[in-house]
């Protein structure tokens, strides 16, 4: 395998696992943001 190749698989290889996790995270905040709503916040009634 020459140094081209290998550096080549290597960007791939990176590039591709960095895609990948932020498409993991995505899914798992989409997730949790449909398990867990965000309340509204409650204001204080005016004297």
């Amino acid at each position: 395998m020459s140094t081209f190749t290998f550096g080549a698989t290597m960007l791939v290889v990176g590039m591709g696992g960095t895609l990948l996790t932020l498409y993991l995270l995505t899914l798992l905040i989409r997730g949790l943001t449909r398990l867990l709503p965000a309340r509204p916040a409650v204001r204080a009634p005016k004297p």
